[in-house]
């Protein structure tokens, strides 16, 4: 499916209506540039599982946890050097665990990515101004 954001409420809005649908055990990668608007689609995310903490991208931590009627799990890899440092930070607990994981960067870890994962796609089309998104969930 494809939907457009004009500005950063539509990509939050659809990110919460996502967030209410999800079940425990969803692994969601989203794919886009810096800058796109993974975090901001992430934080709609995670009102819509009732989320009531800030949620800001985990990049120096790798990781966050949030509290909602499932738990939410914020993964930004852009910093993991090589795949092999994931198992470091136990990320099987998290994919397989009774929560929803959000992966932002995904294309760095393809290798422990499962197969059922659901990727969302944000792009930037200028041509249709400067806060346009096209986002394309599979």
């Amino acid at each position: 499916m494809i939907f457009e954001s004009k500005n950063p409420d539509e990509t939050f809005r659809l990110g919460e209506k996502l967030g209410e649908a999800a079940v425990a055990g969803e692994i969601i990668c989203l794919d886009g540039d810096l800058g796109v608007g993974k975090t901001v689609f992430t934080q709609g995310f995670a009102k819509g599982l009732g989320v009531e903490d800030y949620v800001n991208s985990p990049t120096f931590t790798i990781v966050k946890e949030y509290e909602g009627r499932l738990p939410l799990y914020h993964f930004d890899v852009y910093r993991i050097g090589d795949v092999s440092e994931m198992d470091e930070i136990g990320y099987e607990d998290y994919f397989y665990g009774r929560g929803v994981t959000i992966i932002e960067w995904p294309e760095l870890i393809l290798d422990i990515i499962p197969k059922e994962a659901k990727w969302i796609h944000i792009e930037k089309d200028l041509s249709q101004g400067f806060d346009f998104r096209k986002i394309t969930v599979e």
